[in-house]
């Protein structure tokens, strides 16, 4: 599956790539606590992503919830040797679920599964100098929180790609 997620008019638009199609809006909600909303095509709200750490700390993390409940929790290990967030935890089944999205470059992401490739996050700049992010992942391990992956990633590394592209 290849997804495209850019940020527009204060949220992220998460499209089909091969279609066009909006699949996903991710929206910020309240004030102070930076937390997003993950939203299907019918406003329906799937899970929500809540920042941890201090928008001004250098190594975010978030804790991502369904119905409330925290389910994992996703954390950057390190900004500049390696750049590396892990997701950790369980996924809504119980099912133990533990990610890394490693680079080495800040801008090129694998997605590792158990230490298995399973897709990647690829940081590009539009013609308006903003960063979009192409997801691709397989079908088969794809689930509905997969985008929030390049919404940490634009969270913790963005200001940082923006800068050596600037």
């Amino acid at each position: 599956m290849e997804l495209m997620v850019s940020f527009k008019n204060n949220k992220y638009i998460v499209q089909d790539k091969s279609q066009l199609r909006q699949i996903y809006t991710i929206k910020r909600k309240g004030f102070g606590v930076s937390r997003y909303v993950l939203m299907d095509a019918s406003n329906y709200q799937l899970y929500s992503f809540t920042q941890t750490t201090k928008e001004t700390d250098r190594k975010h993390s978030f804790i991502l919830s369904h119905n409330d409940v925290s389910i994992m929790h996703i954390a950057c290990k390190s900004l500049f040797l390696d750049p590396t967030i892990t997701v950790s935890g369980k996924d809504i089944h119980g099912v133990v679920i533990k990610y890394e999205i490693a680079s080495k470059d800040h801008r090129n992401f694998d997605i590792l599964k158990e230490g298995v490739r399973i897709g990647g996050i690829k940081t590009n700049v539009t013609v308006s100098q903003e960063l979009q992010y192409d997801l691709e992942i397989e079908d088969k391990v794809f689930d509905d929180y997969v985008p929030l992956f390049a919404v940490a990633v634009d969270i913790t590394f963005g200001e940082l790609n923006k800068e050596i592209r600037g």
